[in-house]
């Protein structure tokens, strides 16, 4: 679904990620850990063309994205979902309008989005809230609308980047069971976080990145501020390195 093979992505004399491999199946939902400036962002940014990978392949759900024709890319980013940490919102347009929004661009009819649009709304708990303009609901509610433009044309993958950044506690973890039922339909979900709490509640798999490279990838245990750790064991054969 999502497959990074040795990937390494340059910023002059900075690295964003080196010689990352990865691979995330389908219907997975993977959380992406680490400190600020680790390569996380750059890791979103790649699976969404906005830069290009030096070295490496990238393919997401069947498209081989490092060579991809930039006329292609519009057709290729509407296979995505994305929800962002802040929300992103049509401030002149309403819930329904917003939502509808992310159908119009992909030349659905008029009926097709009178169907969807509620049934979306009211799957995120929002069917009430249509006629409202983003202003005047809170910021857990705008983030549903933004997740309910994000999934309205069934992407296979949904990329969401700090989307419970903004909220309290309860509104985050409201947030995360949303996320959860729509992993269930079959969507795979990459969840960029720093929030130990959720990472270690939800119990999923988390991909540790740090310096540019991955350095865990486990279940259900969050190391996003830890720098991977050696010891040196000598033997008589001589000093082994290893991870601990």
């Amino acid at each position: 679904m999502i497959v990074f093979d040795h990937v390494t992505k340059r910023y002059d004399e900075n690295v964003g990620i080196e010689d990352v491999t990865l691979h995330i199946d389908e219907g997975e939902f993977v959380f992406l850990v680490g400190p600020s400036g680790a390569g996380k962002t750059t890791m979103i940014k790649l699976i969404l063309k906005e830069l290009d990978a030096d070295e490496g392949k990238l393919t997401v759900n069947g498209t081989e994205v490092t060579g991809l024709p930039k006329k292609k890319i519009p057709e290729y980013r509407r296979g995505l979902g994305i929800v962002f940490q802040d929300f992103r919102l049509l401030e002149n347009k309403t819930v329904y309008e917003n939502v509808a929004f992310a159908l119009e661009i992909t030349y659905n009819s008029k009926k097709k989005i009178e169907e969807k649009v509620p049934q979306v709304l009211d799957l995120m708990g929002i069917a009430d809230y249509m006629d409202k303009y983003p202003s005047e609901l809170s910021a857990g509610e705008q983030q549903r609308v933004s997740i309910a433009r994000a999934v309205i044309n069934n992407p296979p993958v949904l990329i969401c980047d700090e989307p419970t950044g903004n909220l309290d506690p309860d509104t985050a973890s409201e947030i995360m069971k949303l996320l959860e039922i729509i992993n269930g339909t079959g969507t795979t979900v990459l969840m960029v976080t720093h929030a130990k709490d959720i990472v270690d509640r939800m119990n999923k798999r988390v991909v540790t990145i740090h310096d540019g490279r991955i350095v865990g990838d486990q279940i259900g245990s969050y190391r996003g501020e830890e720098k991977p750790k050696f010891k040196v064991e000598f033997n008589w054969g001589g000093a082994t390195d290893r991870h601990e």
